[in-house]
Parts: C-alpha cells; sequence; structure tokens
C-alpha cells in the first residue's frame, strides 16, 4: 500500500498530523514514493477534511497539546476581548508535540539543530505575539524597546495595576490569599477588569447608564469622553438634591437604588474616611472604578500612552477623581509601586495640562518603591519643556534620588563617585533656590540644627516672610509629604554637608545666590487653579494653610473640588418646577423662626413674588455656602503650639 493512500486511510492531511521522529525514519523506497504521490494529488490534498481519528498514541499526544500550548487560550485568560480564531502559524505551533515545542536538555546537539525554517516559523509566532499585544494596549513598543531603559517614561503595566502582585512580593502569596481556595469567578455577575477585582459582596452589576465614546483621533492620539443616558442624568439630578441636603444618609438611600452612581460612590467614600471607616471608604471606590472600566471604549488603552480624556467634562472628572483616591489608599496601604503606576495613568490622560498637577506626587511616589532611575530619566527629559527645576519637589527629590544611586552596592565605584558628586551639586542649588525648605523639614524631622545654621540670615525666619505665597504654597506640600525620607542618618549627614557648602557659598557672595533671588521675586506670582486643587485633595495641613482665601472662602465639593472655569457642559441641571413653593418654605422657616407671627401667605403682588423668589434662592445659596465653610473649619482645625520658654514676650508670672 502507498504512503498516501496509508496516510488517507488513517485519516491525516498533511500539515496536520503530529510530527514523529520515527515517520522521518523512511527507507528509500517508501520515501519516493511518498514523493511521487504528493507531487501528482498535491491538489487533492490541499482540498482533504481535517483529521478526525488517529492511533492511540497519537490521540494521548494531541489531547496533551491541546491543554498546554494554545496560545490564545493563554492569553484569554488574561484578557476576554483577544480575538480567539486561531491563524496559520498557530495551527502548526498547535500540531506540534511537546517533545518539538521545547529544546531537550537529553539531546542538546539534535535538537538546536533545527532547519531554518523552523526557527523562522517562531520568529514569526514571536511577531504575532507582539502584534496581539500591540492592538490589545499592552505593549507599544518595539522588540528593541522591552527592556526598561527604552520603554516611555510613563509606562504603565497591567501587572503593576495589581495591588496584590506587590503584597506577594513583599510578604508572599500565602501570607496574602491566606487559607481562601481558589474559587471561579461568577462570570453571569462581573467581568474580567485591570483596575479592581470584582467582589462577592458587591451588588449585582447592571449597566448605570455610563458609556464612553471616541471624539477624534489625530497625531496618533485618542480623545475619548464619558457619556451619561438619560435615566442617568436624573439619578445624577436626584444626588445634588441629597447633597444640597447636607444629610449623607440620603445619598445612601440613593446608592441602595442606584448602587454603581459613580458621585454618590465618592462622595460616601469621602464621609465613610473622614468617620475613619477606610475600608468601606476604600470599598467603595473600588466599586466606581469598576463601573467605569465596565464602560470603557474598545479602542482605550491604559498603558498605551494615547487615551486623552478632558479634564473640562464633568463625566471625566469623576475617572480622574476615582482614580487618585485609589492610588491614595494604595499609597496608604503600603503599596507604593502600584500607586506609581496609577500616578503616572493619570499622567498620561492628560500630560500637557495635568489637571490634577501630579508631578507634584510622582516624585514621592518615584522615592517611595526606589525608582530611582525612572525620577532621573523623567527629570532629564521633561526639565526643559515643564520647568522641573523651578518646583521645590522635583529640586530636592532628584538630587535625594541620585544619593541612593551613589549608596547602591551594585552600583560601580566611578558611577558611584558621579553620582555622588551630582547629587552634591544638585541639593546644594536646590538649597540655595529654595532656603525656605530647610527648617520646615528640620522641625518635621525632630532635627536640632547647628546653632550658625538657625542664626544665619538665609535660612532663618526671615527667608521665608519675603516670598510669594504660591512658592510657600509648594514648599509646605513637599515639606509636608516627603519629610519621613529624610529621616535616615546618612542621608541626615549628607544635608548637614551641603548646608555648611551653601553657607560657605552665599557668606563668599556667590553669584547664583543673587540670581536665585531674583527668580524667586519675579516667578510664583500666583498658583494655578489645577495646583489649589491638587492641595485640597492632599489634605495635607502644611500646604492647605497657606491656600488664598479665593480658595478657603468657596465651598468645595469632595465629588468635584474646584472645577475648570472653562468647562464644558453636556447638559445642565433643570430648573425646579416648584420654585416659589420651595423658596417660600425656606424664607417662612427662617422669619418664622425669628418672628413667630411672620406669615409671607399675604396678598402680594408679582413682583413681589419674583423678589422673593430670588431672595429666597440667593438665601439657600448663601446657607450652602456657610455651612460648607463650617465643615471645612472644623475639619482643619489647627491647635497651635505653646510658646517656647525662650520667647521673650511670654509673661513669667503667666501660669503662677
Amino acid at each position: 500500500m502507498s504512503s498516501r493512500a496509508l496516510r488517507r486511510l488513517k485519516g491525516k492531511q498533511r500539515g496536520q498530523e503530529a510530527i514523529d521522529i520515527g515517520d522521518l525514519k523512511l527507507n528509500s523506497e517508501e520515501a519516493g514514493g511518498a514523493e511521487l504521490e504528493e507531487e501528482k494529488d498535491e491538489e487533492l490534498d490541499e482540498v482533504l477534511e481535517p483529521a478526525k481519528a488517529s492511533s492511540s498514541r497519537r490521540a494521548k499526544k494531541s489531547k496533551s497539546q491541546k491543554n498546554i500550548s494554545n496560545i490564545y487560550e493563554l492569553i484569554g485568560e488574561i484578557d476576554n476581548d483577544v480575538d480567539t480564531n486561531p491563524t496559520d502559524e498557530e495551527s502548526v505551533l498547535a500540531a506540534r508535540s511537546p517533545e518539538e515545542s521545547r529544546v531537550s536538555p537529553e539531546l542538546p546537539k539534535q535538537e538546536t539543530e533545527t532547519p531554518k525554517e523552523e526557527s523562522g516559523a517562531g520568529d514569526d509566532i514571536d511577531a504575532l505575539l507582539e502584534t496581539i499585544k500591540k492592538t490589545n494596549g499592552l505593549s507599544h513598543t518595539s522588540e528593541d524597546c522591552g527592556a526598561p531603559g527604552y520603554r516611555p517614561v510613563l509606562y504603565v503595566e497591567h501587572r503593576n495595576l495589581n495591588s496584590e502582585n506587590e503584597l506577594k512580593r513583599y510578604f508572599g502569596a500565602r501570607a496574602v490569599l491566606g487559607d481562601q481556595k481558589p474559587r471561579q469567578r461568577q462570570r453571569q455577575f462581573h467581568r474580567n477588569t485591570w483596575m479592581t477585582t470584582p467582589k462577592d459582596t458587591w451588588p449585582r452589576f447592571s449597566r448605570p447608564g455610563i458609556s464612553m465614546s471616541l471624539l477624534e483621533s489625530k497625531d496618533g492620539l485618542q480623545f475619548f469622553v464619558f457619556e451619561h443616558s438619560r435615566d442617568y442624568q436624573q439619578v445624577q439630578f436626584k444626588f445634588f438634591d441629597a447633597v444640597e441636603s447636607m444629610d449623607p444618609n440620603n445619598i445612601v438611600v440613593l446608592l441602595q437604588l442606584n448602587p454603581y452612581h459613580v458621585d454618590s460612590l465618592l462622595q460616601l467614600s469621602d464621609v465613610c474616611r473622614i468617620q475613619e471607616d477606610q475600608e468601606t471608604a476604600r470599598d467603595l471606590i473600588e466599586r466606581a472604578l469598576y463601573s467605569f472600566e465596565c464602560a470603557f471604549h474598545p479602542v482605550f488603552s491604559l498603558t498605551s500612552g494615547t487615551s486623552r480624556l478632558d479634564y473640562r467634562r464633568p463625566e471625566n472628572r469623576a475617572f480622574y477623581l476615582a482614580v487618585y483616591k485609589h492610588m491614595m489608599f494604595l499609597e496608604k496601604r503600603g503599596c507604593p509601586r502600584t500607586a506609581l503606576e496609577y500616578c503616572k495613568l493619570i499622567l498620561s490622560l492628560d500630560p500637557d495640562n495635568d489637571p490634577l498637577c501630579m508631578l507634584l506626587l510622582i516624585d514621592f511616589l518615584c522615592l517611595r518603591c526606589r525608582e530611582y532611575a525612572s525620577l532621573i530619566r523623567l527629570y532629564e527629559e521633561w526639565k526643559v519643556h515643564r520647568n522641573l527645576s523651578q518646583l521645590p519637589n522635583f529640586a530636592f527629590s532628584v538630587a535625594l534620588a541620585c544619593y541612593h544611586l551613589s549608596q547602591q552596592e551594585e552600583t560601580t565605584s566611578d558611577e558611584s563617585q558621579r553620582m555622588k558628586v551630582k547629587s552634591d551639586i544638585m541639593l546644594q542649588e536646590a538649597l540655595i533656590m529654595f532656603p525656605g525648605v530647610l527648617m520646615p523639614l528640620l522641625d518635621l524631622c525632630t532635627v536640632q540644627p547647628d546653632a550658625a545654621v538657625s542664626s544665619h540670615a538665609f535660612f532663618g525666619p526671615k527667608s521665608r516672610f519675603g516670598q510669594p505665597p504660591a512658592l510657600t504654597e509648594l514648599e509646605g506640600l513637599y515639606v509636608g509629604r516627603c519629610h519621613s525620607l529624610w529621616k535616615e542618618a546618612g542621608v541626615m549627614l549628607w544635608m548637614e554637608g551641603n548646608v555648611r557648602e551653601v553657607l560657605k557659598r552665599v557668606d563668599s557672595q556667590d553669584p547664583l545666590v543673587d540670581d536665585c533671588q531674583n527668580k524667586r521675586k519675579q516667578r510664583y506670582q500666583s498658583a494655578p487653579r489645577s495646583i489649589h486643587r491638587h492641595v485640597l485633595l492632599s489634605e495635607i495641613k502644611e500646604a492647605t494653610s497657606t491656600l488664598p482665601l479665593e480658595v478657603t472662602t468657596q465651598p468645595v465639593m469632595s465629588y468635584d473640588p474646584l472645577p475648570p472655569l472653562d468647562s464644558i457642559m453636556s447638559y445642565t441641571r433643570p430648573e425646579r418646577q416648584n420654585a416659589r413653593a420651595s423658596n417660600e418654605s425656606t424664607l417662612s422657616l427662617l422669619f418664622r423662626s425669628l418672628l413667630p407671627n411672620f406669615n409671607l401667605q399675604g396678598g402680594q403682588r408679582p413682583e413681589d413674588d419674583l423678589e422673593v423668589a430670588r431672595a429666597g434662592r440667593e438665601l439657600n445659596q448663601e446657607v450652602n455656602r456657610l455651612m460648607v465653610a463650617m465643615r471645612d473649619m472644623l475639619a482643619n482645625i489647627q491647635f497651635q503650639e505653646p510658646q517656647r520658654e525662650d520667647n521673650p514676650d511670654r509673661d513669667e508670672e503667666e501660669w503662677d
């Protein structure tokens, strides 16, 4: 029987049967006959149906191969959106036996001497996988850019968005997962997401009415916008009414009916955080992120760095705030590496405007997770067009990063010496440019400076009196946030030596001192609105105490702090139908509390009704502003420290 007939009898087809070494050891007659038969019946073999049966030995091989070598099944476990239709390259790979798909350590010579065709197929599969990653948003760099040094400065990795991965690196999987058994996720209720992991305690997810659409694509960037449906807009109006009532229970009732309403989740999360219920507050933020991620556009990518969201649109602002609050919870939880990934994500959504001023925070997170090289690289690439050297946080943090790199054991001696010299120069320039940072920093680090430093006019209290308020705000923000990074003994010794060098340069009238003084007077005249927004979100008392009056006197809502003045409104809140009745009731309650015999229901002219309605609206607004101001005052109340004994104004007999 010929080889072709034997192959047809077994139901095989060329290119689909598993290759076996025994099949290659044919005698010369069978091999020649097989070649002739294949040349004659080449067209017939192309239309044959796939193999339906095989020998028992090869059936076991194909069964095991099906379980371990389907690349698309492995990718599908990571992302369900990947197309599961196999390609020609995948079919060839799936047809190979496990022994041929990997190099055997027992036969290095025979297995390494592979034909050129097999190596080319492997390259094609690598290229295919790289293409799949590009289309799915997993990677946007070429194969040469796979090394960390060649990745974009705002490169975001999906695996780093999960805090459990970082906790497993610190404490091990057993400590993080405990004794819980892996169970299958309820796919009928939840979908796979990157930013959060759905919990069984959450309400069943139903489309809340949020969707994402693509506005335009230009210069390789995609601009997206979140949209609210009609029903969601009605829920949003009810949320505004609940906020104006100043009663958190109204928001709770609203969430019971709409468990995935984003602004209600953000507002109630702040209420729980103020009440020190951190677990519930974090859970509400994760639920808001899950609601957003389920509404993502198919083209929207978290990692490519080409997706943009305009902060001027209120629908987009909620996503910014949800990611920011989630990032702060991660940092407080002890996951700075995951928090850094979310910080880069927020910055990549609008790197030109940076509406939440993530550049004031990214240096702190880089130092916390010891990503010193990444911080230095960001500074080198962005310092020209973003003027990073004029920000106190970058001036001091980059110098500290260079110092830590010089102290690492894996750094060579020459590189260590170069980084040490660079850190000294940068720290001295930072102290000369921002002398008001030193004394508050030492105070929070509980370090008593030398008399020569504290009594010197350059670092004394008078150095902060004449500087602009915007600079004081930036310095207070950095000192309040990053003072814990300077408490190490070696860092303090390094700081002490450079402070002495700065005093020598000041006494010798270094031209750089006068130049920096002129820059401080000319710049930092007024901080942009985005910096004030960042200070409010940070809740660092050293910075919030320096906010200007135009910020502290206006109501600040936690679900939308300091909205942009040029906001783009897609829909507006309608006027109330019973405005007159509501305003009359408000006035009636007010005046009846003052004058019990007052009765607003009297014969009035239409002109009087309009004036009363207008006065009622204004009164309602003033009452709301007063309540917000009182709440902020109680939240930011600060106690003055007792005067020191060396204060000359203190009365000696005051406590006698």
